[in-house]
């Protein structure tokens, strides 16, 4: 077996073009005719072609690479982010250069500083905490950064994308009141964190005005495992809530596990509202109602941003903020929906005093 590299060379000579028109059609530097790019394609398959990314970089002084930087590959809501960037970025020529500072500070630097080593492009980053990463520091202006999800609190130098994380908590807070729950439990991955802590502030803060009393928080980390047996521990010891928000799918995970430990049914004993909007979560027997963050739209904006400032735009730093929607299934018990009878003895638990001359009233 011959175990030489497969270079552009033997692909051109296969496909029956000019090396340059191989380079373009990996490159994306300039557009290739259909036919001509299938036959390159082809002939890259039959012969298990890989581009050699860094002598391609050393060629044309550009890297086609982006670094991507989340939290935690095990959270949907990061893989599911992940995805949609790497679709986007293929489509415009690029590969993504993808880490996980497991919400670790010190494994965060270096991630950050392999990722750089490679000289992307650009990088998309969500931050561990509300801080800027010291390895970014220096980069700044330098390198194209746009920071997704977790914006700093104090505002950002680069481009940010990120929801309207006190309206989504108001969202579930107000969906829950209008059906009558008044002992709500807010399930929090870490108050550290300021999407977390704002999201729990738009809730309770909802929650105080509409009945003069903030809500429970219980905070359960960024791990499922451990979020459940945090929940559990919490629930045996207090009286149980009407409802709970999640305020993260994982939070929402690890209190739908502790809650099906304890056997409590959804939505009879216990209402839930949880974040975010996965397959998992209608494919229940009883659909969760669920905030939907808009993943898609998220990855688009960001990727947005990042490719104009590769693309030389100087211009100051854009914040962008996006909305969520709720999404309404059948994890929410309607309260108000109280038969006459029950509503009557709620409001006259007692019975009346007889009055002279008034006969005493019936009870049916």
């Amino acid at each position: 077996m011959d175990n030489a590299r497969v270079t552009i060379r033997d692909v051109a000579a296969r496909a029956g073009v000019s090396i340059a028109t191989v380079s373009n059609v990996f490159s994306g530097n300039k557009p290739v005719n259909a036919d001509l790019r299938a036959r390159v394609l082809k002939a890259a398959e039959d012969l298990a072609y890989q581009v050699d990314r860094a002598a391609s970089q050393l060629r044309s002084g550009q890297a086609r690479v982006v670094g991507v930087l989340v939290p935690d590959l095990d959270d949907a809501f990061f893989t599911s982010l992940v995805s949609q960037l790497e679709v986007l970025a293929q489509k415009d020529g690029y590969d993504i250069l993808v880490a996980s500072s497991r919400d670790d500070r010190g494994l965060e630097q270096s991630r950050l500083r392999t990722l750089l080593s490679w000289r992307p492009s650009g990088l998309i980053a969500v931050p561990c905490t509300d801080a800027v990463p010291e390895a970014l520091r220096g980069e700044v202006g330098r390198l194209p950064i746009v920071f997704a999800d977790r914006v700093l609190p104090d505002g950002a130098l680069v481009d940010t994308v990120a929801i309207d994380n006190r309206e989504a908590g108001e969202i579930a807070a107000r969906h829950l009141l209008a059906r009558g729950h008044r002992d709500i439990l807010v399930a929090a991955s870490s108050l550290g964190i300021s999407p977390i802590r704002e999201r729990a502030r738009g809730a309770c803060e909802l929650v105080r005005a509409a009945i003069g009393r903030e809500p429970t928080v219980v905070e359960l980390g960024s791990n499922a495992d451990r979020g459940a047996a945090i929940a559990l521990h919490w629930l045996e010891r207090h009286p149980q809530p009407s409802a709970v928000i999640g305020l993260t799918n994982v939070t929402t995970l690890g209190m739908l596990s502790a809650l099906a430990r304890l056997r409590v049914d959804i939505p009879d004993a216990v209402s839930v509202v949880g974040f975010d909007d996965y397959p998992w979560m209608s494919a229940r027997k009883t659909g969760l109602t669920a905030i939907r963050q808009p993943i898609a739209e998220i990855a688009a904006v960001a990727w947005r941003r990042l490719r104009a400032r590769m693309s030389g735009d100087q211009g100051p730093p854009q914040h962008s903020v996006l909305q969520t929607s709720l999404q309404v299934r059948d994890s929410v018990r309607d309260l108000t929906a109280v038969p006459r009878k029950a509503a009557a003895r709620e409001r006259d638990p007692l019975p009346r005093p007889e009055r002279p001359g008034v006969p005493p009233k019936a009870v049916h």
